[in-house]
């Protein structure tokens, strides 16, 4: 292991790693966003719409990213719409994300029980605010394992990024093997980056279900 080597080229993996970061925050909240406003749909059953979110989160869902990116990067200009990789990054983690966000939201409001909007309903809230005031909190706090499940598993899906010519973690990652043929030192530090980005995550994602669990258990 030439650690003289990984000491040279660690400025790259930060920098790559900050890529990665940045477009993770956006793709994430863009996902999350998307899966509110699926889950809305369902919740007040619009027909047409309603069809239209069906499709699209089988699509997404049974579609690898990789593809999704290709479509985008190399698919939407023979139609004279031209992408930059980072735009095609984050449109490709939205649009899958946003189906992964979209069932763990409904998966928390099927867990909500129909008295509580029955309840509602009764004292004269409107269908709209019974979804924002009663069933969106608990949907979120059930919601929560895999909502964090969710956001560790797309940061991961970052990592075929390189793909388009993006050059986050992977993509240093291949080029200093490509160039200087050192794997075992460009894996390390790649596996080192993700570990430094992923596990504090998760440490957080652990706490955060402790913290709910107690809240709704009160133990």
């Amino acid at each position: 292991m030439d650690f003289e080597f990984i000491r040279a080229h660690v400025p790259m993996y930060i920098e790559a790693a900050g890529i990665t970061l940045r477009i993770s925050l956006v793709g994430i909240l863009l996902a999350t966003a998307i899966g509110l406003l699926c889950s809305l749909v369902k919740v007040f059953h619009i027909p047409v719409l309603r069809n239209i979110v069906n499709g699209y989160i089988e699509v997404s869902r049974n579609t690898p990213l990789l593809i999704q990116l290709f479509f985008l990067y190399f698919g939407l200009p023979k139609l004279g719409i031209v992408l930059s990789s980072e735009s095609c990054a984050i449109i490709g983690l939205s649009f899958l994300g946003g189906s992964y966000m979209a069932e763990a939201f409904r998966t928390g409001i099927d867990q909500v029980p129909p008295i509580q909007s029955e309840s509602g309903l009764s004292l004269g809230l409107t269908k709209w605010q019974v979804f924002l005031h009663i069933i969106l909190p608990q949907a979120i706090t059930t919601s929560v394992p895999v909502f964090c499940a969710n956001i560790i598993f797309l940061i991961k899906e970052t990592s075929v990024f390189s793909a388009v010519a993006l050059a986050d973690l992977m993509f240093v990652a291949k080029d200093l093997i490509g160039i200087y043929y050192k794997t075992d030192e460009a894996l390390f530090m790649l596996v080192i980056a993700y570990l430094i980005i992923l596990l504090p995550i998760s440490l957080l994602c652990t706490w955060i279900e402790r913290r709910v669990r107690y809240a709704e258990f009160g133990n």
